[in-house]
């Protein structure tokens, strides 16, 4: 991104924000839109564009904070530089249940006995440090230890592979798909498949790779049900996608649901609800909740729906 625009928001402003994925939907390079809380409990939006956005996209960005409203948003060119590499470049490990996740600069540091995954910083999203990622990685190792077994899993909206990994580290013997609408992100995840010993490839144990968004590719519909499906992405996309997930599980299988806020988790329950899926448990990490649902152990069979697409916007964090 080459250029930013910050303004004050509020707390409430800053969740909801995670509805308005579509807002610049019609740009061709929507901004990327990331809030924080500061030190003395205020909040700020950080809006990232491509191009030195015009008087109608700073418009619509105040449009989406009213507090900041008679403020005169000032557009800063960013420098030329890999600003994921940057950000990332001082990440320290974090331990989410067994799993022990760090970048190169950490190799070796694994306590014993815990599950080590090596992902570098870089072009895609999902090294493990945002609550979403770690509550997955938190929810499937609880599965894990309740004996649950997956032998046909996809990781919807892959960002690294991380979630795919972690998986496959769980049950060696599966067979493991990842996915995601960002091309980058595949060829991320190819390149940390190989760091991390996973060959890709449609075999019990390698990870098989599309370019995809939610479950809308040939390989993907060919590869399911599954008895796992794992999707940490956006709160829109995943009600979005609900008419498509829920059909592609198999009966007693599992769905992992992160990237959405508390406010938002009721909402998101609801539309998979309508779909048949009942709550299993919950993992929640601050604001960021994972939802575990499960797909009843007998019902009708329905064919997996073809032509649902998910909104851009839905890699991994």
């Amino acid at each position: 991104m080459s250029w930013t625009v910050t303004l004050p928001c509020t707390r409430d402003e800053a969740e909801r924000l995670g509805d308005e994925s579509e807002t610049f939907a019609v740009l061709d390079a929507p901004p990327v839109l990331v809030t924080s809380e500061e030190a003395d409990g205020s909040w700020r939006l950080d809006a990232y564009f491509e191009t030195k956005p015009n008087a109608g996209d700073l418009r619509t960005l105040l449009a989406l904070v009213p507090s900041a409203a008679g403020m005169k948003p000032a557009p800063q060119r960013l420098p030329e530089q890999d600003w994921v590499t940057l950000s990332q470049a001082g990440l320290r490990p974090i331990q989410a249940g067994r799993f022990f996740v760090h970048t190169p600069a950490h190799r070796g540091e694994a306590p014993g006995g815990a599950t080590a995954l090596e992902i570098d910083a870089g072009r895609a999203f999902g090294t493990g440090q945002h609550e979403t990622t770690t509550g997955c990685l938190e929810a499937l190792d609880a599965l894990k230890r309740q004996g649950f077994v997956a032998r046909n899993l996809v990781d919807v909206g892959t960002g690294t592979g991380l979630l795919a990994f972690a998986a496959l580290k769980l049950w060696p013997q599966a067979r493991a798909t990842a996915s995601d609408i960002d091309p980058v992100s595949i060829d991320v995840t190819a390149e940390n498949a190989a760091i991390n010993g996973f060959a890709t490839g449609g075999a019990p144990g390698q990870v098989d790779l599309a370019v995809a968004g939610g479950l809308d590719h040939p390989k993907l519909r060919q590869r399911g049900p599954y008895d796992l499906i794992i999707a940490n992405i956006l709160a829109g996309p995943l009600i979005a996608l609900a008419p498509s997930l829920a059909p592609a599980l198999l009966p007693g299988g599992r769905l992992v649901l992160a990237g959405l806020l508390r406010s938002q988790a009721e909402r998101v329950s609801r539309a998979y609800a309508r779909e048949g899926l009942r709550p299993y448990f919950r993992e929640t990490r601050g604001d960021w909740p994972t939802l575990v649902l499960r797909a009843p152990r007998v019902g009708i069979a329905r064919p997996l729906r073809t032509g649902v697409k998910a909104p851009s916007g839905t890699g991994t964090w």
